[in-house]
C-alpha cells in the first residue's frame, strides 16, 4: 500500500511538474485591474492567461461545446446555477482560503450555491438608471423611481432620449418591480402586465442598447438609461474627462432593482486547480479587491475592501446600498425551459411592436 501512495505521489509531482505555470482566467473584459494581474504574477511566479466574454451565455454555450483549459470563471448568478446543475465545477478547498473570511456574509450563501461549495463572491453591478443631471434638472423630472423609464407622462418630456438595455431578463425584472412584484416573478399574468407596461413605454424610447449607451450619455445625444452601475460610472468619468459641463449620475429606483453577483468558480477540467485557489484567495485581499471598484466603479462583496476603494465610489448609494436599500435588491434567477419560451414569445412580441 505504501509502495502504491509512493507511485501515486511521483505521477502527481511528474503532471505537475509538467503543466504550465499559467492561470488561464476567462473573464468579462476590463473586469481585473492590469496592476492586479501583474502582482498575482509576481506573487505566484506564473503567467495570467486572459479570455474574454460578453455574456454568459456566451461563456456557457462556449463550455457547452467543449471549450476546455480554463482554470478560473466568473460567471453570474444564475450561469452559476447553470454550470452547478451541469457538474462542470470543482469544489472548493477552503483551507486554502483563509481570506474568506473578508467577504460580507450578506453575499455569501445565496440561492445559487448553498454553503459556496463551488464559489466565491468577486463583484456586483446593479440594473438601474444612469443619467444626465443638467438635462433631468431643467426639465424637472425625479429619477428615484423605474417611473421615469416607463411612464408615458414623464417620458413625453424626454421623447428619443431615453433607452432601454437589449434584454429580456433585465427589461422584463424592472417593469415587474415598477409594477411591484418581484423581478423573479414567473405568473404569466404579471408578465402580461409588465409587457403591457413596456409595449406603452416603447414609443418614447430612442432604441434597445447593451453596449454602446456609455458613450451616448458621454456625448449628451442620450439623456436617460436602464443601465448597469458600472457602465454608468464609466460614461460619468469619460464626460469629466471630455470636459462636459453635465455630469453622469445614478438612479437608484424606489421600488427596488436587480443586482447581478458575479463569482469565481474553478472548471472542473482546470489545468491548474493549485494557481486557481491562490489566485481567489489573492483576490479575496481587501487592497487587491478594491483595484476593481477603483477601476469600473463596480460593487464590492468584499468587506476588507472599503478601506481602499475611492471615498466617491465607496459613499455612492447606488453602488454601495445602504440595508434599506439592499433589501429591495434582487438577483435573477435562472428559468425552467418552459418560461424560457414563454419570456421568449413575449420578448418576440415587444420587439417586433
Amino acid at each position: 500500500m505504501k509502495k502504491l501512495l509512493t507511485i501515486a505521489a511521483l505521477l502527481l509531482a511528474s503532471v505537475s511538474a509538467h503543466a504550465a505555470d499559467e492561470l488561464r482566467l476567462y473573464n468579462w473584459n476590463n473586469y481585473i485591474a492590469p496592476e492586479t494581474v501583474e502582482r498575482f504574477e509576481a506573487f505566484c511566479k506564473c503567467k495570467v492567461v486572459q479570455t474574454y466574454y460578453g455574456d454568459n451565455e456566451e461563456m456557457l454555450a462556449k463550455l457547452a461545446a467543449g471549450a476546455k483549459g480554463y482554470d478560473i470563471i466568473v460567471p453570474t448568478g444564475n450561469a452559476l446555477d447553470a454550470l452547478i446543475k451541469q457538474q462542470a465545477l470543482l469544489p472548493l478547498d477552503k483551507t486554502q482560503l483563509p481570506n474568506l473570511k473578508n467577504v460580507n456574509p450578506a453575499y455569501l450563501n445565496t440561492d445559487f450555491d448553498k454553503g459556496n461549495k463551488f464559489s466565491v463572491p468577486y463583484a456586483y453591478t446593479v440594473t438601474l438608471m444612469g443619467y444626465n443631471d443638467q438635462k433631468m434638472k431643467e426639465l424637472g423630472i425625479p429619477v428615484d423611481s423605474w417611473a421615469a423609464i416607463f411612464d408615458p407622462k414623464i417620458l413625453a418630456k424626454i421623447k428619443g432620449k431615453v433607452t432601454v438595455l437589449d434584454s429580456a431578463n433585465e427589461l422584463m425584472g424592472a417593469a415587474l418591480k415598477y409594477l411591484g412584484y418581484s423581478a423573479n416573478d414567473t405568473d404569466e399574468k404579471h408578465w402580461q402586465e409588465a409587457k403591457d407596461v413596456i409595449l406603452k413605454a416603447k414609443p418614447y424610447w430612442a432604441a434597445f442598447n447593451g453596449s454602446s449607451y456609455i458613450k451616448e450619455l458621454t456625448v449628451g445625444n442620450i439623456w436617460l438609461v436602464q443601465g448597469y452601475s458600472n457602465d454608468i460610472f464609466q460614461a460619468d468619468v469619460d464626460a469629466q474627462k471630455a470636459g462636459r459641463k453635465f455630469r453622469i449620475r445614478h438612479g437608484m429606483p424606489k421600488e427596488g432593482a436587480v443586482l447581478a453577483l458575479d463569482s469565481m468558480v474553478i472548471h472542473k477540467a482546470a489545468p491548474r486547480p493549485d494557481l486557481a485557489l491562490k489566485f481567489i484567495n489573492f483576490m479575496l485581499d481587501g487592497k487587491n479587491a478594491a483595484e476593481l471598484s477603483n477601476l469600473i466603479g463596480s460593487g464590492n462583496p468584499n468587506a476588507d475592501a472599503a478601506k481602499y476603494i475611492k471615498p466617491e465610489i465607496a459613499n455612492n448609494q447606488a453602488i454601495f446600498p445602504d440595508k434599506a436599500g439592499f433589501a429591495k435588491l434582487e438577483m435573477l434567477k435562472d428559468l425552467n425551459s418552459k418560461q424560457r419560451r414563454a419570456i421568449n414569445r413575449i420578448w418576440t412580441e415587444i420587439r417586433a411592436r
